[in-house]
């Protein structure tokens, strides 16, 4: 049978959600609870997460049991990430994290609207599909993943949708990293608005 996900947000496609560090972009090394949501129609070829893709594969979850859960860590910072987290409405998730004290942060290709209330937004922006000019006005943190060399134009490119004091990331694709590393490298040094972001997560081997 279907899901039939609550459009208030009630109820979440819950993947995982685990306590690690975080291994990527501005907030790289702090001890942070993630909630990973099922669901994602962008269809990135390089997704370490596929098994995220199919939201009907993860169990609908009340919103308030994923509260309690991440309220039992000592960090209280929360990143919802996915597959594609703003396909659904996470007004009431923020609402009950922030009840708790919680500080909130996303990472979204930003190709669905915003909602819920943030302290930080990493836009993650794909090629498969554009970001709205509401998610990309409102990033803290633009993260662009370098697959081959035309990724450095679509970084630039995107780059013009957000604000000035944006912080601006490339990250070497995983797989790539070899190939792709050398070459960031080169282009932040010769373009210094930019900074290196890696997975830092995959050295440490955790989550």
């Amino acid at each position: 049978m279907a899901h039939v996900i609550p459009e208030d947000g009630t109820q979440l496609p819950l993947m995982e959600e685990f306590y690690t560090i975080q291994g990527e972009g501005y907030n790289t090394g702090k001890a942070a609870y993630f909630i990973r949501l099922g669901g994602c129609d962008v269809g990135c070829h390089w997704c370490d997460v596929k098994e995220s893709w199919d939201a009907e594969l993860h169990a609908l979850t009340y919103a308030d049991q994923i509260v309690e859960n991440a309220s039992k860590f000592l960090s209280k910072a929360v990143v919802v990430t996915g597959g594609e987290p703003l396909i659904y409405n996470l007004d009431y998730l923020t609402a009950g994290l922030k009840q708790k004290g919680i500080r909130t942060f996303i990472e979204t290709s930003g190709a669905y609207p915003l909602s819920g209330s943030w302290d930080w937004i990493c836009l993650s922006p794909k090629k498969f599909k554009a970001p709205q000019q509401q998610v990309a006005e409102k990033a803290d943190e633009l993260k662009v993943i370098v697959f081959n060399k035309s990724d450095f134009l679509f970084a630039e490119q995107n780059a013009k949708l957000v604000r000035p004091d944006c912080k601006l990331y490339l990250q070497p694709e995983w797989s790539r990293s070899r190939e792709m590393t050398p070459l960031i490298v080169e282009y932040v040094m010769n373009n210094p608005q930019w900074e290196i972001s890696l997975q830092t997560h995959k050295f440490l081997n955790i989550p």
